[in-house]
């Protein structure tokens, strides 16, 4: 008797373009120079950091993250930049997991959006970044530090 595999559905990214840009990393280091300059510096904080986790999104957050899942992203490249753009954001760094797949493509599809308007003469001069390793990257190298909502025991499964 033989057995059928039930079809495999497409991923959730192929309902979208093909991303075109390649973003640079950023190090947990460096983000953290960039909260510890937050509290030097008077004025607004220049850079913004977009958590495209959901299905997963648990044990916490870097702090002052906005959580835009990666699977609507795609739809709101325009507000971002919009807002990104009013309040003088210098640097959008994504992350996921562990930024190998949903951060990447988010931040090279707001990249391609920024590439794309300036041909119309729209420029910005944000800077579009990943973080390295995703925010499983930033709980080992800070153990939490920085987080909000953190919880220790969800990140010892990935010790």
């Amino acid at each position: 008797m033989a057995t059928t595999q039930p079809a495999q559905a497409d991923p959730w990214w192929s309902a979208f373009p093909a991303a075109r840009a390649k973003c640079p990393e950023i190090s947990a280091d460096d983000v953290m120079k960039l909260f510890d300059d937050m509290d030097i510096v008077v004025g607004p904080r220049s850079f913004l950091l977009v958590d495209v986790r959901r299905d997963d999104w648990e044990g916490g957050t870097i702090r002052t993250s906005l959580n835009l899942p990666a699977q609507s992203f795609y739809q709101s490249r325009k507000t971002l930049l919009e807002l990104c753009d009013r309040a003088s954001i210098k640097e959008v760094i994504f992350y996921c997991g562990s930024s190998s797949g949903r951060g990447p493509r988010c931040a090279a599809w707001f990249q391609d959006y920024i590439d794309d308007i300036a041909k119309f003469n729209k420029r910005t001069n944000i800077k579009v970044l990943v973080l390295k390793g995703g925010v499983k990257g930033w709980v080992k190298d800070f153990e939490g530090a920085l987080m909000d909502g953190f919880e220790e025991k969800h990140w010892e499964q990935f010790k």
